[in-house]
């Protein structure tokens, strides 16, 4: 049965990233470092290949499309975008403890909306309904493979809904650069819009991990980068 490969990105090192920012909505490039790890990692190991091309339109995103796939011409998708963080663009963690209303939010989950920022409900319609137009455009187009790359936030989004095995957003963590095959079979999607995720992106010497150790990659990802403590998503 004929089956399509989504291969989902997440964008190198912005500069907001580097100062410990929430850099939802704002447009924050990539940094010099960013640029440079990109690089490394491209020089370093291998990237899927595509025959559509989808991003986020912040530049961050696009960035790094440009970098890991210089002959791509993406489709931006607006509604993968990250999260909107309202009154809290630009600021950190550590100017925000004293804010009651961030402190509920952290209490909460994430789960109530940021000052004038987008709530978890409205935040996740707008990704899904992306991802999901997506995935019709490409069974409509006769390609079969689509990389797209996005942010941390969208991606576990993403994963935690329509990812095979399950895994709460938490475990979809994943360093910047980096990423997950998610391979859609029509009949499956049509029944119970799940994809199975196969394999982590990008391929190093352990190009083709076995189905059932994916999660548990991204698991040990997760630790190293973040441990159990909540960093900005961008």
């Amino acid at each position: 049965m004929k089956s399509y490969l989504i291969h989902l990105i997440r964008h190198g090192v912005a500069e907001g990233n580097m100062l410990g920012q929430y850099i939802g909505r704002t447009d924050s490039p990539l940094c010099e470092q960013g640029i440079e790890q990109l690089l490394q990692i491209k020089q370093n190991q291998e990237y899927p290949a595509a025959q559509a091309y989808y991003s986020s339109p912040l530049t961050r995103c696009v960035q790094t499309m440009q970098i890991l796939y210089p002959h791509a011409k993406p489709v931006l998708l607006d509604g993968l975008r990250e999260c909107d963080f309202g009154d809290w663009e630009g600021k950190t963690a550590k100017e925000l403890e004293g804010d009651p209303a961030f402190l509920r939010w952290m209490e909460s989950g994430q789960q109530a909306a940021p000052p004038n920022g987008e709530d978890s409900r409205a935040f996740l319609y707008r990704v899904c309904s992306a991802f999901e137009q997506l995935v019709e455009e490409l069974l409509r187009s006769g390609m079969t493979s689509a990389a797209v790359v996005t942010h941390g936030g969208v991606m576990m989004a993403l994963l935690a809904s329509y990812g095979l095995p399950r895994a709460s957003a938490y475990e979809w963590m994943t360093e910047p650069g980096c990423g997950y095959t998610l391979r859609v079979t029509p009949g499956l999607w049509m029944r119970s819009m799940v994809a199975e995720v196969i394999a982590t992106i990008p391929h190093g010497e352990q190009s083709a991990p076995r189905e059932h150790t994916v999660v548990d990659l991204a698991r040990e990802a997760a630790n190293r980068a973040y441990g159990k403590e909540h960093s900005p998503e961008n």
